[in-house]
């Protein structure tokens, strides 16, 4: 029976990965022996009979045999088996995970007006009237011309849908002097009007875009105004321009007023 072992060197290979897919654990059992001329069983199954009076009886005649063999010197026995536990889970051979992201920006609108309060007083100094002695009645008095403002910061925006509001405090009247004494209201007048326009690059209201020029203006006869736009960042131009007041004469004082540019997040 030597082809039993065929070679010098029995290799047992141990095997437990993926590239071979073992569907069963072994469980191998032959016989073989020289008696009655020679015989082999390989792995003999169970088979139930049913003995009358008794019922069906399970038992393994092969296996019986086999181990007969064995007992009475005639035959050998080889016998493997091996097994471990099962996935503690189905197996899955791809896993997706989403992870969900998440975390908030806070709504801010800023523009750059200086390091301090000064910043942010603009005189226009000596408004110039006609004075000479030499002028027509009818102009005496009167402005010698516009009187203009700049204010540009390089910083200004908002990081979401706003309104850009201007507002004038004393609305129409513009600069006022506001201890200008008696006078002749035909032929005087204690205020000055002016205009506010305001250029900056943005976007329309919920637009998702490129850039492009942008404007608000407030003009001499408006207390205020505003405009919606989508988020944007650029620098911001004001010009304030006060037309010379050329139909009266002005009070003489000083004319204050108050213009406040409003970026306020939606």
């Amino acid at each position: 029976m030597k082809k039993i072992l065929s070679g010098t060197v029995a290799v047992i290979a141990l095997i437990a990965t993926p590239a071979v897919a073992q569907l069963n654990p072994t469980n191998q059992l032959h016989y073989a022996g020289t008696a009655l001329g020679g015989y082999t069983i390989t792995n003999p199954q169970p088979v139930t009979v049913n003995i009358p009076f008794i019922g069906p009886v399970t038992t393994n005649p092969g296996q019986i045999a086999g181990e007969l063999g064995v007992a009475t010197q005639v035959g050998t026995r080889y016998r493997a088996q091996a097994d471990a536990p099962s996935n503690s889970e189905t197996a899955t051979p791809t896993v997706n995970v989403a992870f969900n992201l998440s975390g908030t920006v806070n709504k801010d609108c800023s523009f750059y007006s200086g390091n301090d309060a000064s910043a942010t007083n603009i005189s226009f100094g000596v408004i110039g009237v006609r004075t000479g002695n030499n002028e027509n009645v009818n102009s005496a008095f009167e402005m010698v011309g516009d009187a203009e403002a700049n204010i540009d910061t390089l910083t200004a925006g908002c990081n979401f849908n706003n309104e850009v509001v201007i507002t004038k405090n004393n609305g129409t009247n513009g600069l006022v002097n506001s201890a200008a004494g008696g006078y002749d209201t035909n032929q005087f007048q204690a205020n000055i009007p002016y205009s506010v326009n305001a250029t900056w690059t943005g976007v329309a209201l919920n637009a998702v875009t490129t850039g492009s020029g942008q404007s608000l203006n407030v003009s001499t006869t408006q207390n205020n105004n505003l405009i919606s736009q989508g988020a944007w960042r650029s620098r911001m131009d004001i010009d304030i321009v006060a037309p010379a007041v050329t139909s009266k004469g002005l009070v003489a004082g000083t004319y204050s007023g108050t213009t406040t540019l409003t970026l306020r997040a939606l």
